[in-house]
């Protein structure tokens, strides 16, 4: 009987739970009111503070309440370029400008974003870290879609009622420091969790992990586990659809992948600098052609 799997103990919790006490708050947008959807809203910047655990600066942004005498703090990320005083306006009819939020189908095409809705009304979900952006790429105003182009490269389809605040993330350019030594990553995630540092599977023994053991570092058997299997067990490539270096291209019904410029048909098209050839179906009388020449062969 071996000893319980460090994943199962970080499942438990307890001295692998989130450093919170030293967090503001969540981040988010305002709550989507009637005066957003239909209008705008004027707030004020207020401070700009660091929040432990957290690449980005965060800015408290004070409103006026639109139903109650009162004021309404929140907080927002900070783009690049906010400062304290500023006069930042949410809402349909907001101008733009940076530190603005306004829904992504006013933006216009280009235009860079951050802090973006993944679905209407969900206060900022996608390009939340420090240095992080969204492109604007086109509008389907008809259907009332609008393509965003993620910090990732990929392309995704949002509603165009999603909101976004014009600019990108203050902070940029942290990742580009070295780390130069240990003690510098430690001091970096003491302020998130106790995940630091990390001892591979195969540098254990044999009671504290199915990859230990052996006299190399290696597994000894396939990596790939069931989602079924128990909790001691599941390490690895869990449920795994392949495995694997993922080589050549993609090959589309009927055609022929060219990885080289060579190919400059008729008949082509160009996905992502690859060339890909359509196959000429032959005509008739072709056919037959071919058929008596290997006759009379």
């Amino acid at each position: 009987m071996g000893k319980t799997v460090l994943t199962q103990r970080k499942g438990a919790g307890s001295v692998y739970t989130l450093h919170g006490h030293k967090r503001l708050g969540p981040a988010r947008l305002r709550i989507r009111d009637y005066s957003e959807r239909h209008g705008f809203v004027r707030g004020t910047v207020k401070t700009i503070e660091h929040e432990a655990g957290r690449g980005a600066p965060l800015a408290r942004v004070e409103f006026r309440d639109p139903y109650k005498y009162k004021r309404v703090k929140e907080l927002f990320i900070a783009p690049e370029g906010l400062f304290t005083g500023q006069s930042i306006v949410c809402g349909k009819n907001a101008p733009l400008a940076v530190g603005n939020v306004l829904p992504i189908g006013s933006v216009p095409e280009g235009c860079i974003v951050c802090n973006v809705e993944e679905k209407p009304g969900d206060r900022g979900a996608l390009a939340r870290a420090s240095g992080d952006h969204c492109i604007v790429v086109s509008h389907k105003p008809e259907l009332g879609y609008t393509y965003v182009k993620l910090p990732s490269g990929n392309t995704k389809k949002l509603r165009s009622t999603c909101r976004g605040v014009v600019g990108i993330v203050a902070g940029g350019g942290r990742v580009e420091k070295p780390v130069l030594k240990a003690g510098n990553s430690f001091f970096r995630f003491r302020g998130k969790r106790n995940c630091w540092p990390k001892v591979r599977g195969v540098a254990r023994n044999p009671v504290e992990h199915p990859h230990g053991g052996g006299n190399h570092q290696h597994i000894g058997h396939p990596s790939t586990v069931s989602r079924h299997c128990p909790p001691g067990q599941k390490v690895g490539l869990i449920a795994a659809r392949r495995t694997g270096r993922i080589r050549g291209g993609r090959a589309l019904k009927g055609c022929l992948l060219y990885t080289s410029d060579a190919a400059d048909e008729e008949d082509s098209v160009d996905l992502g600098g690859r060339r890909i050839i359509k196959k000429k179906k032959k005509k008739r009388e072709d056919i037959v052609q071919d058929r008596a020449k290997g006759n009379n062969s």
